[in-house]
């Protein structure tokens, strides 16, 4: 499981997690991103700098901060990020706090799922925050929950040409949008289990984000599924009526 190292130089996983942001969510001023990371305007300012001094950002004419040539540009994702999380953070501390392991925010794009948000649970033994990770859509327990949501044609057009075996994921997906739920049973990490709902989207629209439970794989438990299942529920539609 890939847990934040016991030494972290802070400096560079700001930098880094700064440069992920840049990519995926597009420009922000100093301050924005002074925000994002929980640091001063001055710290901020410095990390954009030397970002900028190795093309992993460039500043535009409104002196804003982007992604520079050195990221590939990613696949958009369908969701107002910033409003998304804004909206979620309570409801993922809330959720914390009732089911006790780490739970992600995630938004589809492309065939990515992104963690645009994560908490972690108090315990020693804890899945850590996956924010500014992306991983394959049809293997994390949020990115199936999102796929199953999708129009058949729609699925198809996002895995063409691909190597994923649509027949195989087609028959997956019609369980999750039976159940209700995905489950990640270690196919993205060796040790981790995730189960995963999507977020009903106001106005009837195809969601496009989701909320996962992350946990050790020795502490999975079918017995909790309903529980697990039903307290991801109740969080995504609070979320909604948050947003709507």
């Amino acid at each position: 499981m890939k847990n934040k190292p016991p030494y972290a130089i802070d400096s560079v996983d700001h930098a880094l997690h700064l440069a992920t942001v840049l990519q995926q969510e597009g420009p922000m001023g100093v301050s924005e991103a002074a925000a994002r990371l929980g640091v001063s305007r001055s710290t901020a300012h410095r990390l954009l700098q030397m970002l900028v001094y190795r093309d992993f950002a460039e500043q535009g004419p409104d002196r804003r901060y982007q992604a520079g040539p050195v990221l590939r540009p990613a696949d958009p994702a369908g969701a107002p990020v910033a409003l998304l999380r804004q909206a979620a953070m309570p409801h993922l501390r809330a959720l914390v706090a009732r089911v006790g392991e780490t739970v992600n925010l995630q938004v589809l794009a492309g065939t990515e799922t992104r963690f645009v948000a994560s908490v972690e649970c108090d315990q020693i033994l804890r899945v850590g925050d996956r924010a500014g990770r992306a991983l394959p859509a049809h293997q994390v327990s949020g990115g199936k929950a999102l796929l199953a949501a999708l129009p058949p044609a729609e699925l198809t057009r996002r895995y063409a040409g691909t190597d994923v075996d649509l027949v195989r994921l087609r028959r997956e997906l019609g369980l999750v949008r039976r159940r209700g739920f995905a489950v990640n049973d270690q196919l993205t990490e060796t040790g981790l289990t995730a189960v995963g709902v999507a977020i009903p989207w106001p106005g009837g629209a195809e969601p496009v984000a989701a909320l996962s439970v992350a946990l050790p794989s020795a502490r999975f438990d079918h017995d909790l599924l309903p529980t697990w299942v039903g307290a991801l529920s109740a969080a995504a539609t609070a979320i909604a009526h948050d947003l709507g």
